[in-house]
């Protein structure tokens, strides 16, 4: 009996490639004298059998430097937000949750550029070192600060708009896991401003949180909320909803 060989031992060199782009974003990726870089990347998609390798490296390098833009603007989010942060550096050095973004938005990148594997490959190394779970698939907006990150889901299809805030064990998920709904949105949709509490379940690709509304602790969402809402756990969920406070 033939056995098919999968090549698992990429998963080390991903590893090393994932944690030495994302140290790499912060000191010469934007200055193109990543040299080193490269030569992993194209390793990588050599082992993993994909085409065109040189002309993928030079689009995801030309997006290196607005990538190194999203992120700084998702460290302020954190400094500005978390109350027990200190320092802009802190975010950086010592920040599950900016750690777990920042891979997500490179490989989000590399799902844009339509490369197979490598994507979920480096999403699900950042999710062993942090315990967040971000599909690279999902499209999150600017600002974007996850609060302990621990226990965090996001699904594939999830749409995060800008200034939203999550807590840890948050789960961005489906109502079904169906293999012939694939190719259709089956996870919910995050308006702007919107503050969700932590292990509070939002379930469903019909599902919008409308813009500046707050996701109560605990609480499972399966139905639409409009804007300005706060959603609260008493026995069954209660929506009630204010007034807008965004500028």
């Amino acid at each position: 009996m033939q056995f098919k060989n999968y090549n698992l031992s990429l998963k080390d060199n991903v590893e090393v490639f994932t944690k030495q782009l994302f140290y790499a974003l912060f000191n010469d990726v934007c200055q193109e004298k990543a040299i080193h870089l490269k030569e992993q990347f194209l390793a990588i998609l050599n082992g993993l059998q994909i085409k065109n390798v040189n002309s993928l490296w030079s689009l995801y390098q030309e997006s290196f430097c607005d990538i190194r833009k999203k992120l700084d603007l998702d460290a302020l989010a954190f400094e500005q937000n978390d109350p027990a942060c200190k320092s802009l550096e802190e975010v950086y050095l010592a920040y599950p949750g900016f750690h777990a973004i920042a891979v997500y938005r490179l490989s989000h990148e590399l799902v844009r550029l339509n490369v197979p594997i490598l994507p979920r490959m480096m999403s699900e190394y950042i999710h062993g070192v942090t315990g967040t779970d971000i599909h690279p698939g999902a499209v999150i907006g600017s600002s974007f600060f996850i609060d302990h990150a621990t226990g965090i889901v996001i699904g594939e299809t999830t749409t995060i708009h800008n200034n939203v805030t999550i807590f840890q064990g948050v789960t961005l998920g489906g109502l079904q896991v169906k293999k012939e709904l694939a190719a259709t949105k089956r996870h919910p949709t995050i308006e702007d401003n919107v503050t969700i509490y932590a292990n509070a379940t939002i379930l469903g690709g019909n599902v919008i949180i409308g813009k500046d509304s707050i996701i109560g602790a605990n609480v499972c969402v399966t139905t639409s909320v409009p804007e300005g809402s706060i959603v609260t756990y008493e026995l069954e969920n209660k929506i009630t909803t204010r007034k807008s406070y965004a500028k």
